[in-house]
C-alpha cells in the first residue's frame, strides 16, 4: 500500500492498513474498510480497516492477558521501552509528519511541531515510570503501621480526536504504559494511520503483544465500537479527548461500571488583552495560538477580549500579521495555514460569520469559504477577523474550531473577568498585562484549569493539562498527577506485637 501513497516514505514498513489486536496485524472481523480523505484536496488517499463492536472482545481479552505480565514488569524495563519508542519516533519523524499532514491538513511545519511537542511525553513518562511511590505512617492506634502502595489499574481505553493524533496518543499512552497499564486506542476516523504507525514502532521498541492495540473505525461505527469498549467488564479506565457533548455520553456509559475516567473536553477559551499589555507580544502569541491547525485546537483562543483603549491598535496589528499567512495544501513549502480537517467545520464557520454579521459584527478580514474556488479543492476557509463582537453571538457561545476570530471590547478588569467566565467551559484562559497585582488577581479569578499569563500555548509534558466545569476532569501530563490517573491506591494496615 505504501507504494501507492501520494508521498514517499523513507520507511515504507511504517504505513499500516490493518488493526493491531493482541500484537497481530489483522483486518476487522467485518472485513470492511473505510475511506480516509486528504483535507487539502477532498480526495480519498487510503483505506483503513473498519473495526466494529465485534472486534472488542478479542482486543480487550488480549490486552487483559498482556496486563497480567506487564503489570509486574520492572518499572526500569517499562522506562527503557518508552525511551526506545521515543527514539524510534524521532528516527521516523519525517515520515510521521507526512502522514499527519495528509490526515489532518495541517502544514508540514506544524506536523513537525506536533511531533516535537508529542515526544516530550514519551521522554517525560519514561522518567515517571520509576518514580511511583507509596507511603508509610504511624497511625493513632498503637502497634500499627499503615502503608499505601500504587498499582496499575488495568486495561485502559483511549478515545482520541483527529486534531493532534500523535500528541494525544503519546500523552495518554505514555502515562498508561509508564504506570503498567495496557492500552487500546480507538483513533478518530480521520487519522487512523499515524496512530497505527505509532503502534508499529511500539512493537519495535519491545512492548509485548497486547500491551498496545489500535482499533480504527469509520464515523458510522465509532459510537457502537466506543460504547462496547467502555462497557467491557475487563476495561478499568477510559480516557477521552473531544467535545463536551460526547464526553458526557462517555461519562454516563462508564458510570454503569464505575470506571475511572479522564475527560479532556471543549474549550471556548477567552484571551484578554489589557491597555498596559505589550501588544506585539500579545498579537504574536495569539497568532500562534489561534491560527495553528486552522483554529482546530481545544485550547485555542475562542473569544478575544481587548480593552477599549487599545482595541483599534490591536486589531490593526493582528490584521497585518494575519494577512501574511499563506494558505494551501499542507505538504507545500511555505504554507502557514492549511484547511480545516472536515467539511463539517466549513458549515459551522460560515454559520458563525453570518450570525455575527447579522448581529452587527464587522468582518475586517476574510469571512469566506475558499473550498470549491479555483486552486482550493480542499476544505479551506479564509482566516477571518470580526470586530464589534457581542455576547449573544454564536461565536461567543460555541467552540469555533475554524480560522475565525472575533474581537470583543471591554472597559474594566471586572467586566473582562465576568465575560471570560460567562461560559460552561473552563479549559484554558489567557491574559496579557504588565500589572503584577492584576496578574495575581486574574490567576485566581479566571475560571479555567490552565491560565496563560502573558503566554499563549503553554501545553508541555511537565505541565498538568486539564480543565474544570464542563471542560472535564482529570489531568494529563505533569509530575505525579498524570500517571496517577492510571493507578489505584491500596492501603495495608499491619498490627505489630511488642512495639509502639
Amino acid at each position: 500500500m505504501a507504494d501507492k501513497l501520494p508521498f514517499k516514505l523513507n520507511n515504507p514498513d511504517l504505513f499500516k492498513t490493518q488493526a493491531l489486536i493482541g500484537g497481530e496485524w489483522v483486518d476487522s472481523k467485518s472485513g470492511k474498510k473505510f475511506d480516509v480523505y486528504d483535507p487539502g484536496n477532498g480526495k480519498v488517499w487510503a483505506q483503513a480497516p473498519d473495526c466494529t463492536a465485534d472486534d472488542t472482545d478479542t482486543a480487550v481479552k488480549a490486552a487483559h492477558e498482556a496486563f497480567q505480565t506487564f503489570k509486574k514488569t520492572n518499572p526500569k524495563t517499562r522506562a527503557q521501552c518508552l525511551l526506545k519508542w521515543d527514539q524510534l519516533i524521532r528516527d521516523n519523524r519525517d515520515d510521521l509528519a507526512q502522514i499527519v499532514t495528509y490526515e489532518t491538513g495541517k502544514p508540514l511545519a506544524e506536523s513537525q511541531g506536533e511531533l516535537e511537542y508529542a515526544l516530550g511525553f514519551t521522554w517525560w513518562f519514561a522518567g515517571e515510570a520509576e518514580r511511583v511511590q507509596g507511603t508509610v505512617q504511624t497511625p493513632s492506634a498503637p502497634n500499627r503501621r499503615v502503608f499505601t502502595v500504587k498499582q496499575p489499574i488495568g486495561v485502559a481505553v483511549a478515545l482520541v480526536p483527529w486534531n493532534f493524533p500523535i500528541a494525544m496518543i503519546l500523552r495518554k499512552a505514555g502515562a498508561a504504559l509508564a504506570a503498567g497499564c495496557t492500552m487500546i486506542v480507538k483513533p478518530s476516523p480521520e487519522t487512523p494511520f499515524s496512530v497505527l504507525s505509532l503502534a508499529y514502532l511500539a512493537q519495535q521498541a519491545g512492548f509485548a503483544k497486547g500491551v498496545f492495540s489500535v482499533l480504527p473505525t469509520s464515523l458510522d461505527n465509532t459510537p457502537s465500537l466506543s460504547e462496547s469498549l467502555c462497557r467491557h467488564p475487563l476495561v478499568k479506565k477510559v480516557t477521552f479527548t473531544g467535545s463536551t457533548r460526547v464526553g458526557k455520553l462517555v461519562a454516563k456509559i462508564c458510570s454503569d461500571g464505575l470506571k475511572k475516567c479522564t475527560l479532556e473536553l471543549g474549550g471556548n477559551c477567552p484571551f484578554l488583552v489589557f491597555d498596559d499589555a505589550d501588544l506585539e507580544q500579545a498579537a504574536t502569541q495569539l497568532m500562534a495560538l489561534k491560527w495553528r491547525h486552522a483554529g482546530q485546537a481545544c485550547i485555542t483562543a475562542n473569544r478575544v477580549y481587548v480593552q477599549k483603549g487599545v482595541y483599534s491598535k490591536f486589531t490593526e496589528i493582528l490584521s497585518e500579521k494575519t494577512k501574511q499567512l499563506k494558505i494551501g495544501h499542507g505538504s507545500k513549502e511555505g504554507i502557514t495555514l492549511g484547511p480545516v480537517t472536515t467539511d463539517r467545520s466549513l458549515d459551522k464557520a460560515e454559520a458563525q460569520v453570518a450570525d455575527a454579521q447579522k448581529q452587527g459584527g464587522k468582518v475586517v478580514l476574510g469571512g469566506n469559504k475558499l473550498h470549491g474556488k479555483e486552486g482550493y479543492e480542499g476544505y479551506f476557509f479564509e482566516p477571518t477577523i470580526i470586530t464589534g463582537a457581542k455576547e449573544g453571538m454564536l461565536i461567543a457561545k460555541e467552540e469555533t474550531f475554524a480560522p475565525v476570530m472575533a474581537l470583543f471590547e471591554f472597559e474594566s478588569e471586572d467586566e473582562a473577568v465576568r465575560l471570560a467566565n460567562d461560559t460552561s467551559m473552563g479549559l484554558a484562559s489567557y491574559f496579557f498585562t504588565k500589572n503584577v497585582d492584576r496578574t495575581w488577581r486574574l490567576l485566581e479569578n479566571l475560571e479555567a484549569g490552565m491560565i496563560g499569563m502573558n503566554t499563549g500555548n503553554a501545553s508541555a509534558a511537565e505541565t498538568p493539562f486539564g480543565g474544570i466545569k464542563e471542560s472535564g476532569y482529570g489531568k494529563e501530563s505533569g509530575k505525579d498527577v498524570a500517571i496517577q490517573e492510571y493507578m489505584i491506591t491500596k492501603t495495608g494496615t499491619l498490627t505489630l506485637s511488642d512495639h509502639y
